[in-house]
């Protein structure tokens, strides 16, 4: 019940609807607000394709000798096809506008039929090998089926899976067999494409936002490629330990991006992912320098209370800003 004004509860009264009481206490000052629900619903309609898809894993693996491999490919396979089949007669087409989801049913059915893809093509190859070595071919297609199914149901829980699986193909496919097989990702390769993918989705963030093609999906690629540009320029600097100084660059022109897209976007979420990812950079570059400066070798007192003295009060500095910036964004949000 949405509409809660005087004319509409006396309405209901009449109708027979509300007891006398009932409508005493309603029209009683402080009465509490409705509020929605939609969120914690949302959540555990989520939680609840999680643990049914994890039961389902468990009572295969825990059966598998009983019911079969062909069985278990069917069934998963009709499951799928029932979730999609569903929300294609439910979807309205594809939109480069924001769509508004049918229900709740639709939301939870596609991603139960998301999962059963990603299990069927997984189990496929497992079992059959269909792709045999082509370890990048069997991300690839359910990486293309997610971005499509994303964009046609304009949805971002496919969305989010779709660029991870976008980071696991472009991890397979520059990653040399061996090193696969040996568990070896201490890799320059990896680095470098975790730079690339992390400009690229950067990219597609602002295409989707300046292009205006499902602009609420830029969020989602600039949260992740935030984060995959970050760590991977870290992981660069502390892997070429010995020329770390030449990644302070590339660092501080991310940070300064960031530092404005997020004033841009009013975004106090990420000036924090800024400020701890740029805190950790500074703090190897500081510990580093002392390092160089032998005052770690001596093994003294005074190196011990300059590196704390440093921590402390980078921290301090760190804090002041957030709370600084905090108070900015709020303020230029009220504007």
């Amino acid at each position: 019940m949405r509409n809660t004004s005087p004319q509409f509860i006396h309405q209901l009264e009449q109708d027979g609807v509300l007891e006398p009481e009932k409508t005493a206490s309603l029209h009683k000052p402080g009465t509490a607000p409705l509020f929605s629900v939609h969120w914690e619903l949302t959540w555990i309609l989520y939680a609840g394709v999680l643990l049914l898809s994890t039961g389902l894993g468990i009572l295969i693996y825990k059966n598998i000798d009983s019911i079969g491999h062909l069985t278990i490919l069917i069934s998963i396979g009709l499951l799928c096809t029932a979730c999609y089949g569903y929300c294609l007669m439910r979807a309205k087409g594809f939109s480069t506008e924001k769509a508004e989801s049918p229900s709740l049913l639709y939301d939870y059915l596609l991603l139960l039929g998301a999962l059963c893809l990603l299990s069927f093509l997984g189990y496929f190859q497992y079992q059959y090998n269909v792709f045999g070595n082509r370890y990048g071919l069997a991300t690839f297609i359910p990486m293309l089926i997610l971005f499509v199914s994303a964009y046609y149901f304009d949805h971002l829980g496919l969305l989010s899976m779709a660029i991870t699986n976008l980071a696991a193909w472009a991890g397979i496919a520059i990653t040399p067999l061996t090193l696969l097989k040996n568990n070896d990702f201490n890799s320059e390769s990896l680095i470098y494409t975790g730079i690339a993918l992390g400009l690229f989705l950067l990219a597609m963030a602002h295409f989707s936002r300046v292009k205006k093609v499902k602009a609420h999906f830029a969020l989602s690629y600039r949260n992740f490629g935030t984060h995959l540009l970050f760590v991977a320029l870290l992981a660069g600097m502390f892997h070429y330990s010995s020329y770390f100084m030449l990644w302070i660059v590339p660092l501080a022109i991310a940070a300064y991006y960031t530092f404005r897209e997020a004033l841009r976007e009013k975004s106090f979420y990420f000036m924090v992912v800024l400020s701890i990812y740029l805190y950790i950079g500074c703090a190897y570059t500081a510990l580093s320098l002392f390092d160089r400066m032998n005052l770690f070798n001596s093994f003294s007192t005074g190196a011990f209370y300059i590196t704390l003295l440093y921590l402390i009060i980078s921290c301090i500095i760190l804090i002041q800003f957030l709370m600084r910036m905090n108070k900015k964004l709020k303020a230029d949000d009220s504007l």
